[in-house]
């Protein structure tokens, strides 16, 4: 787990200082090394940084003032062979090949192995030399091969071609900037912000739909120019006439033809768990299990145990989590494993508050709780956790699937729309209900955030009127069954939400979020499963419950759904401070003139159901976010 930029200026050589402070920027995701790439008029060389190791210092010079047409930086967090053997960029042995990678390739032994059948040799134990060496023998086919998280760049100087790579489900951040002077990529976007290419502007079609589903939707992000590489693609630029391309090297797979029982599916997705389990526990660090108390991360916790005696556990707890504390506690004694609770105070949940809500580079409408699992982890000195993250979009767990069949049909009267003239709040909830011809307007309904006509009254007109309201081109295959929501899910919820938030959480100190529910066999297997085995619209996760009743005490199993999410209404209602931060910031973002006054004022003024504040720490969000990356 690591950290990775870079930029390949089209005309000109351009100072190293670019990639000295894109590198710099994200420090936080590899305080253990780092390294640098350059290459300029035909050759390349290898440099070592301020916060190399030693050993690489004897190596490399360390990088100061040069120039480059191509520049590779690198950030390491050691989780796999922690000598300097796995130091990047790394090197082909005739250079003529160059990678850097961020994440963890779980089955990178068995690709080894396969390859050193084919004759390689290899001179360390990480799995960056065994990419390097796969795409060496099968090329851009060597991607769908990986079962794990990634961000990969590799520079091919035999080809002449710069290819980078994000993982299929994209558990790993990659994003670009894209102008005529050249190409620029990083793990997280303030490290784009530092290059001389890249100009810092809002690009309100990405606020529209952040403001709608909770997360800009993929591949376009809150910032003009800057996307994010889509999961399971590779874009690749030719070195010669700098066209660039973009392929898929993985789709979900056709639907199973043939007859399969409940027993059959729960005994295979028993199987394919256990084996993502024990691959994901493989660490040269400690490794601990991240419990929220419902099924998902307990399960991992209870089929963890056969893999190792010295298992770790631990829950986050914070006001309203008691049920969730006690089931974790419980199902921890249960299995055996050591486990510990770490209490979250009022105080400890607004330290940094400011400081963490803008480390997610666009607005967000949570306290994210994840920060302080991770921080916890970092100070316990577990540079490895797993996580029951995935299982909800893979399983069919969230409550609002249960109102899917009811929508199918009530659709058939979204024709009443047009005739509901009122303007009241409740008058505006079911028109919007009835506005929801597509699944993608059912997943968008389910998000919990403004409605478009909120989204329309709060913006002025003039920002307003330059916003592409046609989402048309988010849409996916639209099938009219769960199938079409669980790709809405596993792509919107999941890559652009989930994970996303998970790694800017955990890599801001240095963990490593792993999560066995994302395998490769696991959502092969799911979603080629016949619909009624996976979704039955009466119950969340039906199969995934199935699987864990011999596992799992009956209060766990048995437990609602829940997520894991800190009560930010509690906080608004209960606690001064936030409030007058909020009133602070609402009162600045008024003055800024994006934004109509009075409808603010509303919205503040008058909270009246359980997510009515969810739109006003949007509008909160959005200004931490203006002020820290477009004020200087």
């Amino acid at each position: 787990m690591c950290g990775i930029s870079g930029y390949y200026s089209f005309h000109k050589s351009i100072s190293s200082k670019n990639i000295l402070e894109m590198n710099q920027a994200i420090r936080h995701r590899g305080p253990d090394d780092e390294g640098f790439w350059l290459y300029n008029k035909g050759k390349g060389v290898s440099f070592s940084g301020n916060d190399s190791t030693q050993e690489i210092k004897k190596y490399f010079p360390v990088l100061n003032s040069d120039e480059a047409e191509i520049a590779l930086g690198f950030r390491r967090l050691a989780i796999v062979d922690l000598s300097e053997k796995g130091h990047q960029p790394m090197l082909s042995e005739n250079r003529e090949i160059i990678i850097t990678f961020n994440g963890e390739i779980y089955n990178f032994r068995k690709i080894r192995k396969e390859l050193e059948v084919l004759g390689y040799s290899f001179g360390s134990s990480s799995d960056t030399e065994v990419i390097l060496k796969a795409y060496q023998e099968w090329g851009n086919s060597a991607f769908a091969k990986l079962d794990g998280m990634f961000a990969i760049c590799i520079i091919d100087l035999i080809q002449q071609k710069l290819i980078l790579v994000r993982d299929r489900v994209g558990m790993k951040p990659l994003f670009y900037y894209q102008c005529g002077e050249g190409l620029v990529w990083a793990s997280e976007i303030k490290a784009l912000l530092k290059n001389e290419f890249v100009k810092a502007e809002v690009n309100w079609d990405g606020v529209y739909t952040n403001f709608l589903f909770q997360t800009t939707l993929a591949p376009y992000t809150c910032f003009k120019n800057i996307l994010s590489l889509e999961p399971a693609h590779f874009m690749t630029v030719d070195l010669k006439d700098k066209t660039i391309t973009k392929e898929r090297f993985w789709s979900f797979p056709q639907k199973l033809t043939r007859i399969i029982s409940e027993e059959e599916a729960v005994k295979k997705v028993d199987e394919l768990l256990s084996e993502s389990i024990c691959e994901q526990l493989y660490a040269d660090v400690p490794v601990a299990v991240m419990m929220s108390g419902g099924i998902d991360s307990t399960l991992i916790a209870s089929k963890s145990k056969p893999f190792g005696e010295d298992i770790n556990t631990y829950t986050i707890s914070y006001p309203f989590s008691e049920e969730e504390v006690e089931k974790a506690t419980l199902a921890a004694s249960h299995f055996g494993v050591s486990h510990q609770v770490k209490v979250i105070s009022d105080e400890e949940a607004l330290d940094q508050l400011k400081e963490n809500i803008q480390h997610f580079e666009e607005p967000y409408s949570s306290f994210e709780v994840l920060i302080n699992a991770a921080r916890y982890a970092h100070d316990k000195e577990f540079k490895v956790v797993l996580s029951g993250n995935g299982a909800d979009e893979l399983f069919a767990g969230y409550s609002h699937t249960l109102k899917l069949k009811r929508w199918l049909t009530m659709r058939n009267f979204n024709f009443i729309s047009p005739f509901i003239f009122t303007k009241d709040q409740f008058s505006q909830r079911v028109k919007n209900y009835f506005s929801q011809d597509d699944m993608f307007d059912f997943f968008r309904q389910s998000q919990i955030s403004m409605m478009p006509i909120q989204v329309k009254n709060v913006l002025k007109p003039e920002i307003f009127n330059k916003i592409n309201t046609d989402l048309s081109a988010y849409h996916l295959s639209e099938a009219k069954s769960y199938h079409g929501y669980f790709e809405y899910d596993m792509k919107y919820s999941l890559s652009s939400h989930h994970v996303f938030r998970d790694d800017l959480s955990a890599m801001k100190y240095g963990v490593e979020f792993r999560y066995p529910y994302l395998s490769n066999g696991l959502i092969d297997y799911i979603a080629a499963l016949p619909e009624g085995l996976r979704f039955n619209g009466a119950q969340n996760k039906p199969l995934l419950r199935k699987t864990a009743e011999k596992y799992l005490p009956s209060e766990v199993l048995n437990m609602p759904k829940k997520g894991f999410s800190f009560p930010v209404h509690y906080f608004l209602k209960n606690e001064k401070r936030v409030r007058d931060f909020i009133a602070e910031n609402l009162e600045s973002l008024e003055k800024r003139n994006f934004f109509n006054g009075e409808v603010i004022e509303e919205w503040w003024n008058h909270q009246k159901n359980e997510y009515d504040w969810v739109k006003i720490w949007q509008l909160v969000t959005f200004e931490l976010w203006y002020q820290k990356y477009f004020e200087k």
